[in-house]
């Protein structure tokens, strides 16, 4: 009977332990159409840099990447579009994201672009930019910043690395190092390389959650999951599982708004939300 009790035992929590191992399912809660393309517009824009929340406005913002005069769009709550179909990022923008401190909407771009940030009108449209800082303040030219609302620093991914620039455009000495798919239990790689981000993994952006020791997100393009690392350690803390259906890309395309993880499917021009 012993004997019986502890296999039980033993089962259930082998059981338990799987789910507790097993990722998290996402659902598709919201989508947020881009201006459609028009036949013959080279401005269109092709993929999505990012997309951020205004908790004052309560609005997103969401822009295209590769070039200032292609399309920013404003949503509200809803998904509803609010802004023109002609409204464009006026930057060649890579990151977005909202500074707790200044109350802004900000963003970096391509290599020398630099940080920007916008200045809004009364009902939170866009009014014009601000080029704060002009330069490479990121690792590599197509880096796509996030924003650590806890030490005020701006993020970026640069192989398995994680740099930190503070609010004068300085990047910290300590960097976080990335154990790709690694829990601490697993411990630290033996051929771990911290000059390259891993095959199957978006390579130009990582998200910042801000939940206790998961407050970094990697896309895994291969497995359509979003991995979530303790900024600390660097190691994986849990995985959320991404619908099969979702589209998942090596760059760009990937962000983190209002607890929301966004894909943006460059077929059909949308930002889909999952939570």
């Amino acid at each position: 009977m012993k004997k019986l009790l502890c296999a039980a035992a033993l089962l259930i929590a082998f059981i338990t332990a799987v789910i507790a191992q097993a990722p998290k399912a996402l659902k598709k809660i919201l989508e947020l159409k881009m201006t459609p393309k028009v036949e013959g517009d080279d401005m269109a824009g092709t993929r999505g840099a990012s997309i951020v929340w205004h908790p004052l406005q309560k609005k997103y913002y969401a822009s295209f990447a590769g070039n200032q005069g292609y399309p920013m769009a404003v949503f509200n709550a809803a998904g509803k579009r609010l802004s023109a179909e002609d409204a464009t990022t006026q930057a060649d923008t890579r990151g977005l994201w909202y500074n707790t401190v200044t109350k802004k909407i900000c963003g970096n771009g391509y290599d020398q672009t630099g940080w920007f940030s916008y200045t809004l009108n009364p009902v939170g449209l866009v009014k014009n930019i601000n080029f704060d800082k002009e330069g490479l303040y990121q690792p590599d030219a197509q880096s796509v910043g996030a924003f650590n609302t806890a030490t005020k620093q701006v993020l970026f991914l640069k192989g398995s690395e994680i740099w930190s620039y503070d609010t004068s455009g300085t990047a910290t000495e300590n960097k976080t190092v990335l154990h790709w798919g690694l829990t601490a239990k697993d411990g630290i790689a033996a051929d771990e390389h911290t000059d390259e981000t891993p095959e199957g993994y978006n390579t130009t952006t990582i998200v910042y959650t801000s939940l206790p020791n998961a407050e970094i997100g990697v896309l895994n393009t291969v497995d359509k999951q979003v991995e979530l690392y303790s900024i600390k350690t660097g190691f994986l803390t849990k995985k959320l599982q991404l619908p099969e259906d979702a589209t998942t890309e090596t760059m760009f395309n990937f962000a983190y708004a209002n607890g929301i993880y966004w894909l943006f499917n460059m077929n059909t021009r949308t930002w889909i939300g999952y939570k």
